[in-house]
């Protein structure tokens, strides 16, 4: 969540400042993965494993496994990590809803008309519409012949922006990910790397899962149908309570 503030006040600042010679550099030496671009989540199985649900940080969700070490629990405000005799580990992390478009706001020098004018009052109402822009904008889309410095300014630190948000396990899968309340991204193939990445938005507040393996293990041990199962049954109790359900799920 700090990653989000801190880009997105690097970014309004270098959009006013940075050279228009930038643009060209961009387009000819792209940053990391900024070609990369979400695709639809193509296995949708949910895990029916044994497992249970959990309450932490405001939110409810089930976890498809029951060798949670609860005597390593670890709770860091709006962070907890958790983990697993297995060796895996999971934080959970929560932020307030829109802290990407606040954090664009926030810049004295650039008023929310601005920023509306620049890029659309729907892509800055939320942070996904934002992110999903930021995420599916390209090297190749780049107007490297527009008559408006402001336009080479713009588009720079949108592709450098977006190679600093995405984490390397985008490279191996990069996926749209959503349930009935929630819409987001998901950086990393279970089958390929060894850490996930799940960030989810809504109009009440944002999510994050990071799934990993204690020991740097080459791979995160995990299948895609568990972590839907995490996805699916992600909600926000109506009492928002944050503490841990010893409630068996399924």
């Amino acid at each position: 969540m700090i990653v989000a503030v801190t880009l997105a006040t690097l970014f309004i600042g270098a959009e006013w400042v940075a050279p228009v010679v930038m643009s060209i550099e961009t387009a000819r030496k792209p940053p990391r993965d900024a070609r990369l671009v979400p695709v639809e989540l193509q296995d949708l199985t949910i895990s029916q494993a044994p497992g249970r649900k959990l309450s932490y940080v405001g939110y409810e969700f089930e976890i498809p496994w029951n060798d949670l070490d609860q005597t390593k629990t670890e709770v860091h405000g709006g962070m907890v990590v958790l983990s697993f005799r297995s060796g895996l580990k999971m934080i959970v992390g929560a932020s307030p809803p829109k802290l990407w478009v606040h954090s664009l706001f926030s810049d004295s020098r650039v008023t929310q008309a601005r920023l509306q004018l620049t890029f659309g009052a729907e892509t800055m109402g939320s942070d996904y519409n934002f992110l999903k822009m930021l995420y599916q904008f390209t090297p190749e889309q780049m107007h490297i012949w527009a008559l408006s410095s402001r336009v080479h300014y713009r588009e720079s630190m949108l592709l450098l922006l977006k190679s600093a948000a995405l984490s390397p396990s985008a490279e191996t899968g990069f996926f749209y990910i959503h349930n009935q309340d929630y819409r987001g991204f998901q950086e990393g193939d279970p089958k390929n790397t060894p850490i996930i990445m799940v960030r989810l938005y809504s109009d009440e507040g944002e999510i994050e899962f990071t799934i990993f393996r204690a020991g740097h293990q080459n791979l995160v041990g995990v299948s895609q149908a568990e972590i839907n199962r995490i996805v699916q049954s992600l909600r926000k109790p109506a009492d928002a309570a944050s503490i841990v359900s010893t409630a068996a799920a399924r």
